[in-house]
C-alpha cells in the first residue's frame, strides 16, 4: 500500500497521532484511547501499521489469555509524497478531514475536561498570513522542526512535563 494512503486513513491517523510524542503504547491503552473503534477494527489497523513499518512490537506479554502489544512509532516512516503515487484529490480530501476531525476530537475532550483552562494550559489556536518566497517559507519551517526536533525525540520528559498536541497546515492562500 503506497504511504500516502496508508497514512491518510481516518483510524490508521488516528493510531498514530495516539503514539505521537509517547516512547511506547500497548495495545490496551490505543484501545481506551480510541474507545469509539470496535477492537477488530483498531487491531487490523495497528496489523497493517506493523506490516508498513510504520509501528514496531517491543515487547509481548500474555494478558488473561490473549498477547498483548507494546508498541512504537517509528516517526521516520511518517512521511509521504502524495505528488509520487497515484493518491486522488479525494483521498487527499479524506486524509486532511480526518486530519480535522482528530484534531476536534482532541480539542472537544480537552474542553469537556474539567480543569480546561486556556490560559493556564497555553491553549491556543490562531490564523496567520504571511508574504514570503518559497526558500524563506523553507527556512522558517526547517527552523521551526530545529526548534522541536530536541523536545520530540528525547526519551526522557523532565518533571511537569505534559504531553502537547503541535498541529500545522501551510498552504498557499488567495
Amino acid at each position: 500500500m503506497e504511504r500516502t494512503k496508508l497514512l491518510l486513513h481516518p483510524v490508521r491517523m488516528r493510531i498514530v497521532q495516539s503514539m505521537l510524542g509517547r516512547s511506547t503504547l500497548t495495545t490496551a491503552e490505543l484501545s481506551a484511547q480510541l474507545g469509539d473503534v470496535a477492537p477488530a477494527t483498531l487491531y487490523r489497523h495497528i496489523s497493517t501499521l506493523i506490516e508498513a513499518g510504520v509501528v514496531r512490537v517491543t515487547d509481548e506479554r500474555k494478558v488473561r489469555g490473549a498477547v498483548e502489544r507494546t508498541l512504537q512509532l517509528d516517526t521516520s516512516a511518517l512521511s509521504a509524497d502524495p505528488d509520487a503515487d497515484d493518491t486522488t484529490d479525494d483521498d487527499l480530501r479524506a486524509g486532511f478531514l480526518a486530519y480535522l476531525a482528530s484534531l476536534d476530537t482532541a480539542f472537544d475532550a480537552y474542553v469537556r475536561s474539567r480543569t480546561a483552562s486556556l490560559a493556564d494550559d497555553l491553549v491556543g489556536f490562531r490564523q496567520l498570513a504571511v508574504t514570503v518566497t518559497d526558500d524563506e517559507w523553507i527556512d522558517a519551517l526547517a527552523a521551526i522542526r530545529g526548534v522541536l526536533a530536541p523536545l520530540v525525540d528525547r526519551h526522557e520528559a523532565p518533571a511537569g512535563a505534559r504531553r502537547r498536541l503541535f498541529a500545522t497546515v501551510t498552504l498557499p492562500a488567495p
